[in-house]
């Protein structure tokens, strides 16, 4: 079924709290193709630190399915549901996923982030993400790339030389630039 599903949009999925880990074995034991990126996180107990693996996306996971076919995926114990508007599941970009699964092959530092509502958008030109287009965020005498998932408003924030990214240009239109020119007088 696996070889089947690559014509198929991505989805995101909503699980149970901690369960991502679970669902993500039960669907590849169903024969889908569900990806869950994580992140190492170091927790301190009281005795000891460990470093644990978790997802970047706390509650979801994507999975590539027929949305007409998509009842397996729903009765898979703990997913709550396919997100999308109403009953109707909207599929995830397919440059959001690509981003995320470039980050993921990098092997860069990475967590999760607050979705950015304004920054400057950058590309980053050298190293493993080249090509990866985010916002650059300043961080503890380093920079960050933030890269976003806009179904699930959630990001992921990726440690990056500021040398690798060069910002992009965003051109206004002539007929809007006209109206940030001072009036003849």
């Amino acid at each position: 079924m696996t070889s089947q599903m690559n014509g198929y949009p991505w989805f995101a999925l909503q699980t149970k709290s901690r369960c991502e880990h679970v669902v993500a074995t039960q669907l590849r034991g169903k024969g889908y193709e569900p990806f869950l990126p994580l992140y190492k996180s170091r927790r301190r107990w009281s005795d000891r630190v460990k470093e644990l693996e978790l997802p970047l996306f706390p509650g979801y996971l994507f999975c590539q399915f027929n949305p007409l076919d998509r009842l397996p995926i729903l009765v898979t114990p703990g997913v709550l549901q396919v997100v999308g508007t109403g009953k109707k599941p909207i599929p995830v970009e397919d440059a959001e996923i690509a981003t995320i699964q470039t980050v993921m092959r990098s092997g860069l530092r990475r967590q999760p982030w607050p979705c950015p509502q304004v920054g400057q958008r950058v590309r980053v030109e050298y190293g493993p993400l080249s090509g990866v287009e985010g916002i650059l965020q300043s961080f503890k005498g380093g920079h960050r790339i933030v890269l976003s998932v806009a179904l699930l408003q959630r990001s992921v924030a990726v440690e990056v030389d500021e040398s690798w990214v060069s910002p992009i240009h965003v051109s206004i239109p002539a007929t809007s630039a006209s109206a940030y020119l001072p009036a003849e007088l």
